[in-house]
């Protein structure tokens, strides 16, 4: 909290927030995607078709819903609101596991689950001054993480005792504990000048939100480079757990939590030493070494179909990933600094990784089916590759420094 808010609020009540937040906004998707193809006997493409259908449906909500964070004072009511729904589109899928109600209700939960990350965000940054920034948002990745394990902990027990099916009843059960989170932070705690990137009564120097985002080079570049990464790494988890699955039906959905777990335990201290260390490293050399383990990763899935091996090299996406959630909301910070359009900024950066994990949904799908997993993992680890060497060559270090955000690099007007 800083003097400028004027009631108090609880540090915990944000650690709340994006624990619960991780039980209900996408935790469950890699459960969806075994539990489909082995249970109610989808083909990959069909899994696939509907991952990117679902998610293409998202994305088209996910920029205005960035700018709508930014011009309103209802933060609060906006995620609420997301969490009904998001109990509600769980609850169809329990209720009817057929593609259309699937498709129907996985396109809503990625429309309004994509705005919760974006949201809490903002939330940071109107309770936290700048200089708590980098280690709060390192720690609000930690808690991320810290729920990932305990959901999926829960999850395979659950699946195990009383079927995979029974695991999507968890979102409502979640739902309702978010929201307790959520109204537990006073409105009036936030800052919501601050919360949208805005240094005083500045936003953007008059020019408009679209130019003040688009025109911003770094963001551009960074977009770019983030739509690779999670083109290469959303289909890496489902395909593993599918390889699981097959080759262990009983233990599906228990060896499914393994791997989630494995690389969550890994991401929760790398996200908080990211945090610690983003000023005085540097925000470049710690993407390069998020991004550089991606290609590695899939390279290794290719060398052994042992369960312990899998599971083993699931461990690494704990780095890559833990890195690049604790920097990302940091790094649009940091160029957004003094333009009002924080929010905006994020849910490009949102839009375009979505766009990168729908469609690469599909495309694995498709290459699985056709040239088998094998190729597929080599196929998604050039793309990482290419992600690895734009950003090494193009992208500018952001921490602030006369040479950096708040300098030449910065993007505020």
């Amino acid at each position: 909290m800083t003097d400028a808010s004027p009631r108090r609020f609880h540090p915990a009540s944000l650690d709340a927030i994006n624990f619960l937040l991780a039980d209900v906004r996408g935790a469950l998707g890699p459960f969806l995607n075994v539990f489909l193809v082995t249970q109610q006997g989808w083909s990959q493409s069909a899994v696939g078709a509907m991952t990117m259908v679902s998610g293409l449906v998202g994305l088209v909500a996910q920029t205005p819903a960035g700018a709508a964070i930014d011009a309103t004072t209802a933060k609060r009511a906006v995620m609420v609101a997301a969490l009904v729904v998001l109990a509600a589109g769980t609850g169809v899928i329990y209720a009817w596991p057929d593609f259309w109600p699937v498709l129907v209700a996985n396109s809503v939960l990625a429309a309004v689950g994509d705005v919760l990350g974006p949201a809490v965000a903002a939330l940071t940054l109107g309770l936290f001054a700048r200089q708590q920034l980098a280690a709060r948002m390192g720690r609000n990745a930690a808690w991320d993480h810290a729920g990932n394990v305990f959901i999926a902990l829960v999850a395979g027990a659950v699946g195990r005792l009383f079927g995979q099916r029974s695991v999507f009843l968890l979102g409502p059960v979640f739902a309702v504990l978010a929201i307790i989170a959520v109204l537990s932070i006073p409105g009036r705690a936030i800052d919501h000048q601050r919360a949208k990137g805005a240094e005083g009564n500045e936003a953007g120097g008059g020019l408009p939100a679209w130019r003040t985002v688009v025109g911003c080079r770094p963001l551009m570049v960074f977009s770019f480079c983030a739509l690779l990464f999670h083109f290469a790494n959303a289909p890496l988890l489902p395909l593993v757990g599918q390889k699981l699955a097959a080759a262990n039906p009983t233990w599906a959905t228990a060896l499914m939590s393994a791997c989630i777990i494995a690389a969550q335990l890994v991401m929760l201290p790398v996200a908080l030493v990211s945090g610690w260390r983003a000023d005085r490293w540097g925000r470049k050399p710690l993407l390069l070494l998020g991004f550089a383990i991606l290609p590695i990763r899939a390279v290794l899935y290719t060398l052994s179909d042992d369960s312990a091996w899998l599971v083993a090299v699931q461990l690494l996406d704990g780095v890559g990933a833990g890195i690049h959630g604790a920097l990302t909301p940091l790094v649009a910070a940091d160029l957004m600094r003094g333009t009002g359009r924080y929010n905006l900024a994020l849910g490009v950066i949102a839009t375009v990784q979505g766009v990168g994990a729908a469609v690469s949904g599909l495309a694995a799908g498709m290459l699985v089916d056709h040239f088998g997993y094998r190729l597929t993992f080599l196929a998604l680890g050039a793309a990482a590759a290419v992600a690895l060497a734009t950003l090494a060559a193009t992208f500018p270090e952001t921490a602030s420094g006369p040479e950096t955000a708040s300098g030449k690099d910065g993007c505020a007007a």
